[in-house]
């Protein structure tokens, strides 16, 4: 899940994004802005080569099982809430432009809600709902935020990008 996920968010998809063993040239531990900890390391990896376009390479290998009287202590839902709010940040901050597109999705509700009262309002000059303007203007606010922000946003990210490549593959 978390693998398509990352593919319909970033445009690629790893086979397995939570494999634990990686090889990593100089240059590109050199890049990666180290901030995550436990499970969130991994995720932070496979966004970081997919925004610098490095190649990378997948080998199979045998997976044997745990033995016997062994157990887990990872609490698999605490981690994939870390690991899903781990992908929402690193979406926000990789891909700015969509995801701010996402958040203005809510100026199609505000546009239906404050068309019914503005129409009622040209048609008797009196605001009835009262309440149902107040939110539509501040769903309007909301997405008209977020469509200024995403591009502002996106054009430093696309920057940063650019720079981190270069500096990568020098």
């Amino acid at each position: 899940m978390f693998n398509v996920l990352l593919g319909v968010m970033f445009g690629q998809r790893p086979t397995d994004m939570f494999s634990g063993y990686r090889a990593f040239s100089r240059r590109f531990v050199k890049s990666f802005p180290f901030s995550a900890q436990g499970f969130e390391i991994e995720t932070e990896l496979a966004v970081h080569s997919l925004e610098l376009r490095v190649p990378t390479a997948e080998i199979a290998m045998k997976y044997r099982a745990r033995p016997e009287g062994s157990a887990s202590e990872l609490n698999k839902w605490r981690g994939g809430l870390r690991i899903l709010r781990a992908i929402a940040t690193l979406f926000r901050d990789v891909r700015p432009l969509p995801f701010f597109g996402i958040l203005s999705l809510p100026a199609t509700a505000g546009l239906l809600l404050g068309g019914e009262v503005g129409v009622e309002y040209m048609r008797t000059r009196l605001v009835p709902r009262l309440p149902t303007a107040v939110l539509a203007t501040g769903l309007m606010l909301l997405a008209s935020l977020s469509l200024v922000s995403g591009p502002i946003l996106d054009s430093g990210a696309s920057c940063a990008t650019r720079w981190n490549s270069k500096s990568t593959t020098v």
